[in-house]
């Protein structure tokens, strides 16, 4: 039993239209991203940005959007066309705030009808009296839009603008590569008929153009004969139309005609004879993909480059064509749609780079506002920076530890993305530019009197400024509190428990009132001497001198003037010390961090002797020093915890079971290449507490359902912080930016995914990941255009872990790229059998290469010392090789029609080479291999997965490869990986997913040798990767985390078992949602996720033993009469069932 659920949502951006939907006025953008509508309008406060104002998920992937506007309504009614051959249209309940179904969906699939090879087209006639769909080859489906006729014909006030029914009308144009209406003159009263224009690409590969008539005959008897449509009559266009022809652009009135889009030229098409009149070559061959029109001379044109262009229409005396021009406006995200919004702003929605608002002015652009995307993703992987340590279980990916590093995007949009379980910050509120570097921050109440903090004392590298709050949140800076010396860094700030405030600088520690200014006690340093760390926690304040002595001053002591230190230690040269912390979750005792040999020390705070030591770094990498050291009250009745950050960017945490028995349940965390800083955020129960790490990637720790979280912060540049929960800003965080801006902010209670990217310029078509070498290793394809010609070169690069850093690259061959990147232990040659981190690269020649003997190659590289890549071993083959794994020590190689098991040996201890040493024939070609054990499974071109057995020779037997089972369907296979034990995910090209069971304990040897499904749904996308993970379940977990996938569209799924006993729960749970909760266009849930390909249709059964995670976390959404509805069908309590959900949600 199978649950899946997104972790990360669509991106990719395909479609997009602008209209007049949320208001009568408003300027609305909706973008389709595959199944999910979402919604943007300018942002009132900075109207050349857009804001998201509503999202939803549809049950089916977006291919249509149009906009309607029927008489009766004020605003814009939005027309969908999706990939099961449905549509419908929607508009704004201003009242609910959500979509309403104006149209239920109407399904036009045709079983006989081949699908349009050149994607599908709306569009509607100039008069608004048709819209045509364009789904099948060599079928329009003519949709009439009522308006208003004459006499019987009339059509009622309500009724206009409506759509009627579908009349399907044949043409004999094949593979159509751009359709639109042509606008006509209109001869008297009565409206001609509307002319489609088709360019098409007849058997002889020859571009041409055709112009038909559309002809209508409305119904003299609707309700026994429907109306009729004919595209008979039609007219071929006169002159030569290029090979490269792609697009028409009907020109409007007074020039009438079309233009004829190519790569080498744009042509102009008369009205009267439909006559090429006018070919004006381009400056430089390229390969439109996107239009859209400014006003009616303005065109914008985008190509596959990434070039927008500005076509300019010239206009004679009496308004008609007289001639184009094209400038270059600028390089943008390589566009699928672009749409005109206002003002010279043009949205570039794109699928394989990030999605951008660009304003246009004279000959150039400028970039405004980008949106995200990590599609398509071609690989990733998972880097889980919480398993330092070779006992530690794999994390959660909600747990912030685990990362998907993905290969994104293609060609110069390509980059390596980094997605991660993080919350976000809000901001409330800003300060100003400080102008210059804050070194901390610090919050404390002015009066003893209040309960809330209302200063915030901001220390720079010589000199402090503070901030006073009103109960209204307004701000001014003052040039005084108490006895605070403001020509100097505060080191320290805060307030005893009497109310009174403290300042501690580089020379002294000073005590005083906020009302008088007059300080009541004070310590001071003799002359050279200066303050490196404090610490405090109620009265007790503790100070470093110089990292060779430490003080321990009591602040309770109100009678004297000077401050008595309670205690103090020298330490000698070799026993330094580096960072230290106090806490109320351990009396008496501090934490101290020493710069020698990696030691944290419990300390007494009665002597300053050590109550237990510790070495916290792996290894003696003299760059693992501590650098910070935080105690923390993290999870609920558990006891405290100890963070340590490392000058190396590891986080090292402890249990601390007592101050006798500080270092138990140790482990690693990666946060960077730098030390993080750690600041202690009290929880609003005053029991608790989160910690907040500022450094390259920064996180908030806290606790949730008896586990520590790490969450990505959207506080990248974040350079300081601290707790202000002041009155006006209750729970807010003080933070002070690298750029010297100080501003309040609040952070989410949500938890979401954050993604951060780190731009290549290149495809990254593969990618693996080395703990060992803490590296990736990553196949990248780079394409330029060079007077007019493409030049496509491969490589394989080495790539730093966090800093994302470029190490070394190794060129392939001339019209080689790369297929396929793997990291794995090889033997080292040594002869003891020991093994070394290898990187293992398959590659293919280009098919219009020069011929030649080696069709591929398979590459063996090591990286040295000096972190740089060697080549040790290279094989050539006759075949492209497809995808690599390791099975008991060899390597796996899928070729083109083979699997291949290979041993990497050697002649002597520095020359090793590749042996063949057994093979297994596919059925069509392998697309993708996963190994378990010594089982292979191997997912084929159209015939689905096999299982082949590799057995090693012994005492002379060779080695064999063997089908042990098979799945027999046919399923054109993307992915595939082991789940559990004989279980496997496979995920095909129509975007199904099934989950396969090997029987080995069947009955009869056909059972044995067959696969059988157990699960199947259609998920909607093409998954290209599905990696395996081990995620150790607790005993209550209702899933267990089993897998990642990741798609064309952008997204990232997590697929889960369900544990039995809740297998019938969630099953019902679903069904149940699924008759209530109803989508736009009321598709029924069925016909979305049943499964669906060429040779089988599930969709009037829907999915089979298969949880959409989706669906289910709906039910927290749900009105309230839906959830007790739902919850008494089930025999359970609201709560029960709402507590089940959150936790599902929780899981990614």
């Amino acid at each position: 039993m199978a649950y899946l659920a997104p972790i990360h949502r669509p991106s990719s951006v395909r479609h997009a239209i602008n209209l007049s939907f949320l208001s009568p006025t408003s300027s609305d953008l909706i973008v389709a991203k595959a199944n999910r509508l979402e919604i943007y309008s300018p942002n009132p406060h900075q109207p050349d940005q857009l804001s998201l104002q509503y999202t939803r998920s549809l049950y089916g992937k977006v291919t249509l959007l149009h906009k309607l506007r029927p008489a009766t309504s004020q605003t814009d009614h939005l027309f969908v066309g999706t990939d099961h051959y449905h549509y419908f249209t929607l508009s704004w309940d201003a009242s609910t705030k959500q979509l309403r179904t104006e149209k239920s969906y109407v399904d036009i699939a045709e079983k006989s009808a081949r699908d349009s090879q050149t994607g599908d087209r709306v569009h509607i006639d100039p008069t608004s009296r048709f819209l045509s769909l364009e789904c099948y080859e060599g079928v329009i489906n003519v949709l009439p839009i009522a308006h208003a006729g004459k006499g019987k014909r009339k059509a009622a006030d309500n009724e206009i603008g409506e759509l009627q029914d579908p009349i399907p009308v044949r043409i004999p144009e094949l593979f159509v590569r751009s359709t639109c209406f042509v606008h006509k003159r209109q001869a008297g009263s009565k409206l001609a008929n509307p002319e489609l224009a088709v360019l098409w690409e007849d058997s002889t590969n020859k571009v041409r153009l055709k112009v038909r008539e559309l002809e209508f005959t409305p119904s003299l008897r609707p309700a026994e004969e429907p109306p009729t449509a004919e595209l008979e009559k039609g007219k071929d266009a006169q002159g030569e139309i290029e090979l490269g022809a792609s697009h028409l652009i009907p020109l409007p009135p007074p020039m009438y005609g079309m233009l004829v889009v190519g790569e080498t030229r744009i042509a102009y098409v008369d009205e009267w004879e439909y006559r090429i009149t006018d070919t004006q070559p381009l400056d430089e061959a390229t390969i439109f993909v996107a239009w859209c029109a400014v006003d009616e001379q303005r065109y914008v044109l985008a190509d596959d480059y990434g070039k927008l262009y500005l076509l300019f229409v010239l206009q004679n005396n009496t308004g008609e064509y007289a001639g184009h021009r094209l400038d270059i406006l600028g390089q943008t995200s390589r566009a699928n749609t672009l749409v005109y919004l206002d003002a010279g702003r043009i949205f570039v929605g794109s699928h394989q780079g990030d999605s951008q608002v660009i304003q246009i002015s004279e000959q150039s652009m400028e970039v405004v506002q980008t949106f995200a995307n990590i599609a398509p993703i071609l690989d990733f992987t998972i880097m889980d920076m919480g398993n330092r340590s070779s006992d530690a279980p794999v994390n959660e990916f909600s747990s912030g530890q685990a990362r998907i590093v993905t290969g994104s995007g293609a060609y110069k949009d390509g980059s390596l993305r980094s997605v991660r379980s993080g919350v976000g910050l809000e901001d409330v509120g800003s300060i100003g530019e400080m102008g210059a570097p804050v070194s901390a921050m610090f919050s404390l109440r002015s009066s003893p009197e209040s309960h809330f903090v209302d200063t915030l004392v901001v220390g720079f590298v010589s000199y402090t400024r503070v901030f006073r709050f009103d109960v209204d949140g307004e701000v001014e800076e003052v040039d005084h509190l108490g006895g605070f010396e403001l020509a100097a860094a505060s080191l320290y700030a805060g307030n005893t428990s009497d109310g009174r405030i403290v300042q501690v600088t580089g020379s002294a520690v000073i005590v005083s009132h906020t009302e008088t200014r007059t300080i009541t006690s004070s310590w001071s340093l003799p002359d050279g001497r200066s303050i490196t760390a404090v610490a405090a926690e109620g009265d007790s304040l503790l100070v470093s001198i110089g990292g060779a002595e430490l003080v321990v001053l009591d602040l309770s002591n109100v009678s004297s003037e000077r401050l008595e230190a309670r205690t103090r230690r020298t330490f000698e040269s070799e026993e330094q010390v580096s960072c230290i912390a106090l806490s109320k979750a351990v009396r008496d005792v501090c934490v101290v961090g020493f710069w020698q040999e990696s030691r944290v020390a419990f300390l007494s705070l009665h002597d300053l002797q050590p109550i237990a030591t510790e070495r916290v770094a792996d290894s003696f990498d003299t760059s693992a020093v501590p650098r910070s050291v935080v105690l923390a009250n993290i999870l609920q009745d558990a006891p405290p915890t100890l963070f340590v950050g490392l000058a190396d960017g590891n986080v090292v945490t402890y249990t601390v079971q007592s101050p006798q028995q500080p270092f138990t349940s140790r482990k690693s965390t990666i946060l960077g290449t730098q030390q993080a800083n750690f600041t202690l955020l009290p929880r609003g129960d005053g029991v608790l507490d989160n910690v907040f790490a500022t450094c390259e990637h920064p996180s908030l720790i806290y606790g949730q359902e008896g586990r520590t979280v790490y969450s990505a912060v959207t506080a990248e540049t974040a350079q300081s912080i601290c707790s202000f929960d002041s009155e006006a800003y209750s729970g807010a965080i003080a933070i002070a930016t690298e750029e010297g801006e100080l501003k309040l902010a609040m952070v989410d209670e949500e938890r979401t995914t954050h993604v951060q990217t780190l731009r290549v310029g290149e495809t990254v078509r593969r990618i693996a990941y080395s703990t060992e070498l803490k590296a990736f290793g990553l196949g990248t394809i780079k394409r330029v255009l060079r007077a007019g010609v493409e030049e496509v070169t491969s490589s394989f690069k080495l790539v730093d872990e966090v800093a994302f850093q470029e190490l070394h690259t190794v060129a392939l061959n001339e019209d080689e790229l790369v297929e396929c990147v793997m990291r794995c232990q090889l033997d080292d040659g040594s002869g003891t059998g020991e093994t070394a981190e290898r990187f293992v690269v398959g590659t293919a020649y280009l098919d219009d290469a020069p011929q030649q003997q080696t069709k591929g190659r398979i590459l063996v590289l090591e990286v040295t010392e000096e972190r740089r890549l060697k080549v040790v071993a290279e094989l050539g083959l006759k075949g492209a090789c497809r995808c690599l794994a390791v099975v008991l020590g060899r390597i796996v190689a899928a070729l083109v029609k083979t699997v291949v098991i290979y041993a990497l040996e050697y002649q002597t201890p520095s020359h090793p080479f590749l042996v063949k040493k057994a093979a297994y024939r596919t059925s069509t070609a392998p697309i993708d291999i996963c190994v378990t054990g010594s089982t292979i499974a191997v997912t084929d071109l159209m015939k689905s997965v096999s299982l082949v057995s590799y057995k090693p020779g012994r005492g002379g037997v060779p080695d064999t490869l063997s089908e042990i089972a098979r799945h027999y369907e046919t399923l054109w296979g993307t992915a595939i990986a082991n789940v559990a034990e004989n279980t496997y995910l496979e995920a095909d090209a129509e975007g199904n997913l099934v989950v396969l069971q090997h029987e080995v304990n069947g009955y009869s040897d056909e059972d044995r040798r067959r696969l059988r499904p157990v699960s199947e749904m259609l998920l909607g996308e093409m998954v290209n990767r599905i990696r395996s993970i081990s995620v150790q379940p607790t005993a209550t977990a209702v899933v267990v985390p089993r897998a990642f996938l990741a798609t064309v569209e952008g997204s990232i799924y997590l697929f889960a078992l369900i544990s039995p006993g809740k297998q019938d729960l969630l099953m019902r749970l679903q069904a149940l949602l699924a008759e209530r909760v109803k989508s736009p266009g009321h598709v029924p849930f069925a016909k979305w996720r049943g499964f669906r390909s060429q040779v089988r249709d599930m969709g009037g059964e829907g999915p089979t033993r298969f949880v959409d995670g989706e669906l289910v976390e709906r039910y927290l959404e749900a009105p309230v009469e839906v959830q007790v509805d739902v919850a008494s069908e089930l025999g359970r309590e609201v709560e029960e069932l709402r507590g089940m959900v959150e936790g599902l949600r929780r899981m990614h």
